[in-house]
């Protein structure tokens, strides 16, 4: 039994770590123990990890053997069952769909549950955002088929944020864009941005930007208006006022476009960082025209206002149509067990993984 770590300064760098067989042992009151059947893998986790020490992303699943503090585990979503239960009206074999470690498995401490959700109270979570340390309790939800699972844990964490970009920008008007330029198209968070701007008779035109091997694999999904080339930004309209939402993380690439647009660049959200390994903080955009969107935050807000019944309903509504529409070019590749994404994983640090491929570590 092992788990799967990555070097926090130097991401490409992976190992596997045996684990002894004390996950085994008995719970105390208040405890679950959790094993993890599978869960998906994307670019976003390598984000995670880019971005681990600012926003406490390592912070969730302390590895195991680091006395030195090097090494940490990307968080994934997927799915889990309840092997041993020290929770009243938590029963074994019980499904959860939510944040785990890439290993096999997963104890909660100090477990709070309500009748659809069961919240990790684990001391080191405490401060962490509530929305990573809830589980969903599967078999409550009205409807709930299996068949989606890896549809959802692919793509659930990738479009509710896309979800919450649209929803914020329609909030804000669109900043008085007539253009909604999307770096890195190809990516799945970027998919799921376009379809909700598609289906929104109020949004700007949209144009995805991606790279020219991809160029002809997006236009033929036919989500965005427009598609451009990294290599021809020359191309986009100047003259229009435009707002870029950045899901690559290329400094040098904004900093083109900042020259490109001037003052006609309203607002650039930066989202992810599918080109981790080409950001910086020198980008030339004009700070007080630029924010790094953290969808947890906004989630929250929109709790707030709506409430969570209200919250619950537009998000998975959206959440179920870009997911059957996804299904049309989602092509599932199932790796075994964490050896298996060790040997994959430096594909997905590259960015080399074809964007219609989703990964499914089954464990």
């Amino acid at each position: 039994m092992q788990e799967f770590q990555v070097n926090k300064s130097k991401l490409t760098q992976s190992r596997l770590v045996q684990l002894t067989d004390n996950e085994h042992e008995s719970v105390a009151e208040g405890e679950l123990l959790l094993k993890v059947d599978k869960f998906g893998f994307s670019a976003n986790n390598i984000t995670y990890g880019a971005i681990g020490e600012q926003l406490g992303y390592w912070q969730f699943f302390p590895p195991a053997g680091d006395e030195q503090g090097a090494w940490g585990m990307l968080p994934v979503w997927g799915f889990a069952d309840v092997v041993a239960s020290g929770v009243e009206d938590v029963k074994e074999g019980e499904r959860l769909f939510g944040y785990f470690p890439p290993k096999p498995y997963l104890r909660m401490q100090n477990v709070n549950v309500n009748a659809h959700r069961i919240i990790d109270g684990a001391s080191h979570r405490a401060s962490l955002p509530p929305g990573y340390n809830t589980y969903r309790r599967v078999n409550a939800e009205p409807g709930y088929d299996s068949s989606m699972d890896n549809l959802r844990m692919l793509l659930w964490p990738l479009h509710i944020t896309s979800f919450c970009i649209w929803d914020s920008l329609q909030d804000r008007d669109w900043f008085g864009a007539s253009q909604i330029l999307i770096i890195s198209a190809s990516s799945k968070t970027s998919l799921g941005l376009g379809y909700a701007l598609a289906d929104d008779k109020n949004a700007p035109k949209t144009i995805g930007l991606t790279s020219g091997r991809n160029k002809s694999w997006v236009e033929s999904l036919g989500i965005y208006e427009d598609t451009c080339s990294y290599d021809d930004l020359s191309s986009l309209d100047a003259s229009l006022p435009t707002v870029i939402v950045d899901m690559s993380g290329n400094s040098e690439l904004l900093g083109k476009l900042q020259s490109h647009f001037s003052d006609n660049m309203k607002y650039c959200i930066r989202v992810g960082l599918t080109h981790w390994d080409e950001a910086s903080e020198d980008t030339g955009v004009d700070p007080n025209r630029s924010e790094f969107f953290f969808a947890p935050g906004h989630i929250q807000k929109r709790l707030k206002d709506w409430g969570p019944v209200e919250f619950e309903k537009k998000s998975a509504g959206f959440m179920v149509q870009s997911s059957l529409k996804s299904a049309n070019w989602l092509k599932m590749e199932f790796i075994e067990g964490v050896e298996g994404l060790a040997s994959i994983y430096k594909q997905v640090c590259e960015g080399s993984i074809p964007p219609e491929q989703g990964l499914v570590i089954q464990l």
